[in-house]
């Protein structure tokens, strides 16, 4: 399927809105946040989060199939000047494999070289989440040692994996 992607702005809350809870009802492992405490946000809410998506430092992306829906969503922020930091990615079970997380990523990937001086892209990836680990490693990340208890379930960890993002790093060029 031809994938266009679009840069999430600040008027898209509600199509954000609606991608986020099918995220949660999907993959509730795979983000800090319940179904039940997303349904109880405020409009002003989801306005807070495009408009931060779409400020500086800030990228939200979303994969849009041919007829316009939104099929999957990756953002990432610049929390310190060396680290990219990768967050809420998902896909739509429908559009798996067919390479749309993959497009979204590399998007994700140009923007962190072009336009920030981060040198490696980082995230943290629910032990159990099989199918996002498998992904990262075929995308280039590597597990970097580090991992820390899940926020919804000490019990559970997250690992963390990066991709270096400068030439110098040995990252084959683009």
């Amino acid at each position: 399927m031809d994938y266009s992607l679009h840069r999430v702005r600040a008027e898209d809350w509600p199509a954000y809105r609606s991608i986020r809870l099918q995220m949660l009802r999907d993959t509730p492992l795979a983000y800090l946040e319940t179904v039940e405490d997303a349904l109880g946000h405020p409009d002003s809410e989801w306005q807070f989060r495009t408009s931060r998506a779409a400020g500086p430092g800030n990228i939200g992306i979303a994969a849009v199939e041919p007829g316009g829906s939104w099929a999957g969503v990756m953002n990432a922020f610049l929390p310190a000047p060396d680290s990219v930091k990768l967050v809420g990615v998902w896909l739509h079970p429908a559009h798996r494999g067919a390479g749309a997380a993959t497009l979204m990523l590399d998007e994700i990937v140009r923007w962190a070289r072009e336009e920030t001086a981060a040198e490696r892209l980082v995230l943290l990836v629910h032990e159990e989440n099989k199918r996002a680990i498998a992904f990262y490693r075929r995308s280039g990340f590597t597990p970097t040692g580090h991992h820390e208890p899940y926020p919804l379930d000490e019990n559970q960890h997250e690992v963390e994996m990066a991709l270096p993002l400068r030439l110098d790093q040995g990252t084959p060029a683009a």
